[in-house]
């Protein structure tokens, strides 16, 4: 299994946050094996521009929004790597809403990568009950490979409205 990891955000950007990409790498990758994922993965993280482009192209949803998922669905041809799909996550987002969301910024960038990861590996949250499998399984991951014990007090999987 690999994980292909890049910072692909503009100078500005990137100077307002530190994004560690081998740190996120490792975390995806130990997502993916604990999930039983085999293949190629790749998590990017870009700005504001290009995550308002891909939400609007992809999702036909107008600015930017934090994470988005690309699986591949289709089955390679025989000896050919899995591409098990794309992860795009946006520090800029995570730096806006981690406050009312996950609590820290690092807790917010590693629940959108386990989110955009889960989505990858066919998890969904469009009923209620895969909503609460999915944020059962972002627990249950990050407090196995994030935060290496129980989920701290001010996290949460849901924005403030």
């Amino acid at each position: 299994m690999t994980v292909v990891c890049s910072d692909e955000r503009p100078s500005d950007e990137r100077d307002l946050l530190a994004v560690d990409v081998d740190r996120w790498r490792t975390l995806a990758s130990d997502v993916v094996a604990e999930e039983g994922g085999e293949g190629e993965l790749t998590l990017t993280f870009v700005g504001l521009d290009e995550i308002a482009d891909l939400n609007r192209e992809h999702m036909g949803k107008q600015g930017p929004t934090d994470v988005l998922s690309f699986p591949l669905d289709e089955q390679p041809a025989p000896g050919v790597p899995t591409l098990l799909g794309d992860v795009v996550v946006s520090p800029a987002v995570a730096v806006d809403q981690f406050a009312d969301h996950a609590g820290t910024i690092d807790d917010e960038l590693a629940l959108l990568v386990v989110h955009g990861i889960l989505h990858v590996l066919g998890h969904d949250h469009r009923e209620p009950e895969e909503t609460a499998m999915m944020r059962d399984r972002e627990s249950a991951l990050l407090q196995r490979l994030h935060w290496r014990g129980a989920q701290p007090a001010g996290f949460r999987h849901d924005h403030s409205e």
